[in-house]
């Protein structure tokens, strides 16, 4: 199995890089978990709907090769971590290639929507783009804790 995080733009404050990082570093090995930060375009005078569809093309050559795709998004249907660990084990019983898709402050374009074979959300709450990061990271890591049996996550 091989999970990457692709998220468009590179700058994250100190303190969500830290955390993604310490999370990182408890994943497997096996996991092949990698993250992907493609820059996005320039905001300044440029419309919306364009800036999100040239991001959704960053994105999708990001996950090139994935048999899963899901895009992360508002209105995606937010999992337990239960569910998040099911998924896992899924994806590693099948050898897939995982791909989880943040776009930009605009939100991702129709034509990733469409292309995405599932899409989740993370919370009702309204969260800062660095923010969603983090916890993607840290529910990767807080399903594999509960797929093999680690104290980390509790019920």
């Amino acid at each position: 199995m091989k999970v990457s995080l692709i998220a468009i733009g590179k700058k994250m404050p100190e303190w969500i890089q830290a955390g993604i990082n310490h999370y990182q570093k408890q994943l497997p090995r096996e996991m092949n978990f990698s993250l992907l930060t493609p820059e996005g375009q320039k905001r300044k005078n440029t419309n919306i709907e364009q800036i999100k569809i040239s991001e959704g093309e960053l994105l999708l050559k990001g996950c090139t090769g994935s048999s899963v795709i899901i895009a992360l998004d508002e209105h995606g249907k937010q999992n337990t971590t239960k569910e998040i660990a099911n998924a896992m084990k899924k994806w590693q019983q099948n050898g897939d290639t995982v791909s989880l898709l943040i776009g930009g402050a605009d939100g991702l374009s129709d034509e990733v929507k469409q292309k995405a074979t599932q899409l989740w959300g993370l919370s009702n709450l309204t969260l800062p783009h660095s923010m969603a990061r983090l916890l993607a990271v840290e529910q990767i890591y807080r399903a594999h804790s509960l797929l093999i049996n680690h104290p980390y996550h509790r019920e």
